[in-house]
């Protein structure tokens, strides 16, 4: 298991290039982060009892803590899954089971190590891809013999129900020679065999999905994952024409995956869930109740009551074996406008002893928003309006003025932060982008006239600005 091992100073860097602002808030990540490939380094039992330093970052919306936990958990390549603390019930009630989360996360888990297992295995998959299809081109310029009589169906039982399953039939696999099979490898690369259309068996990739209700509340199934224990059922595939070059992908695949131990990603996927899992637990102040204006709202307080043995350290059983919670980090957020973080039970709060107020947003930190990210909004226009052949430009006073727009908007209405510039970029820039595809090849100019005469009538009516900015 590799962990990033950076240290506090090269994550707040690297956080710097996609959130402005919130030192605070990357500092005790960072930290966080730092003290988990810390704790990899202790050698002695104290280990196991070195918990994580859970994290509340508290701040309106649109200010970047949810990018904060995603960029953290990018960055040390860990699993990661972001839940909205509002969609869970109380156990008993329908609603989601808190421990599905940790499901969740085990699943993005053996996502990363597939991925990672992968990449090891991708030049010897691409070989034995392009031998494969070699063989099946050189298949169908001289098809073998059919076999004489098609197999009979033979009966299955599968508890109480019984299957009727044909075999598949078995070609009789001809002789080509080592040369035969490279003149036709070649061809491949040199791309000469890129029209020619071949048969291949692709895996059936249709999931359905079953929600069951049961004592921990409703959980979807995977049909698929049912259906392949039954017997014929496994591995269920279909016949498609493919091209030579959308072929091979697929072969690729196919033989990269027979090349890795699924047995190993799953072992490895449980441990890194364990010792690098990422939650971020948004929306916590939903389920905070305050107890001074009447009694414990029970739907609310239970919910918190589940949560306290997943965030203290239990097992949860999933699919891939258990896992243990005791060193997953746990970062929740909420605005708590109407509640405060005193407002959950003590128990709770007691396993987020870190916590950090994050800044509203004004103009000079819009103004850095829209320039400095590498996904800057002004960037991601510029791209998307590139591919229509138009060169998008913005003027920097242009871009101070739409700062300007957001966070009187923020001010009249309700404050959703930094998400306020894309119904702004999005207003100003909606006629360009309805008849960009008439304007061939053209320069666009943004500047400040263009800003005042488009944003300044939907500003000046306050109905107008209400639904539209």
């Amino acid at each position: 298991m590799t962990l990033g091992n950076f240290t506090p100073r090269e994550t707040v860097g690297e956080l710097d290039r996609y959130i402005i602002g919130q030192h605070k808030a990357k500092r005790a990540v960072a930290i966080a982060l730092r003290n988990r490939w810390r704790r990899q380094q202790v050698t002695s039992d104290l280990r196991d009892e070195i918990a994580p330093r859970n994290i509340i970052m508290i701040g309106p919306t649109g200010v970047g803590k949810t990018e904060i936990a995603r960029r953290l958990a990018k960055l040390a390549r860990a699993p990661f899954v972001k839940v909205e603390a509002s969609k869970f019930t109380e156990v008993g009630y329908v609603g989601r089971d808190v421990e599905s989360m940790i499901r969740d996360l085990v699943e993005n888990a053996i996502q990363i190590c597939e991925k990672e297992a992968l990449e090891g295995v991708q030049t010897r998959g691409q070989d034995a891809a392009e031998e494969r299809l070699a063989r099946m081109i050189l298949a169908a310029q001289r098809p073998a013999a059919q076999p004489p009589s098609e197999p009979k169906p033979q009966t299955h039982q599968f508890g109480p129900l019984s299957f009727q399953i044909t075999p598949q039939q078995q070609q009789p696999q001809p002789f080509y020679s080592d040369s035969e099979v490279n003149d036709v490898r070649q061809q491949l690369r040199n791309g000469e065999l890129d029209e020619v259309e071949v048969e291949l068996d692709v895996t059936d990739t249709q999931n359905p999905f079953m929600t069951i209700f049961g004592a921990q509340g409703t959980e979807e199934v995977n049909l698929q994952d049912m259906m392949s224990q039954m017997p014929g059922f496994k591995g269920r595939t279909k016949r498609r024409r493919l091209k030579v070059p959308d072929a091979l992908e697929v072969l690729k695949q196919q033989e990269a995956q027979k090349l890795i131990d699924h047995d190993k990603v799953q072992r490895d996927a449980v441990q890194r869930t364990e010792q690098a899992g990422i939650v971020f637990l948004d929306e916590i102040d939903k389920v905070s109740s305050d107890r001074s204006i009447g009694g414990p709202d029970v739907s609310r307080e239970g919910v918190q009551r589940d949560l306290l043995p997943i965030v203290e350290g239990s097992t949860v059983s999933t699919k891939y074996g258990s896992v243990k919670t005791d060193h997953i980090l746990f970062i929740a957020a909420g605005a708590f406008h109407v509640s405060k973080v005193a407002d959950l039970i003590p128990e709770l709060q007691g396993r987020f002893p870190i916590r950090v107020e994050l800044d509203s947003l004004e103009k000079e930190d819009f103004i850095k928003i829209l320039t400095e990210p590498q996904n800057a909004l002004t960037k991601q226009y510029q791209a998307l309006m590139a591919t229509e052949g138009i060169e998008v430009v913005f003027d920097p006073d242009a871009i101070e003025e739409l700062a300007g727009y957001a966070a009187e908007a923020n001010r009249r209405a309700e404050n959703i932060g930094a998400r306020r510039l894309y119904t702004i970029m999005e207003a100003l820039l909606e006629e360009l982008s309805y008849d960009a595809s008439e304007r061939a090849e053209s320069k666009f100019m943004v500047n400040v006239d263009y800003v005042k005469s488009t944003l300044d009538p939907i500003l000046a009516d306050e109905d107008l600005a209400k639904y539209i900015l």
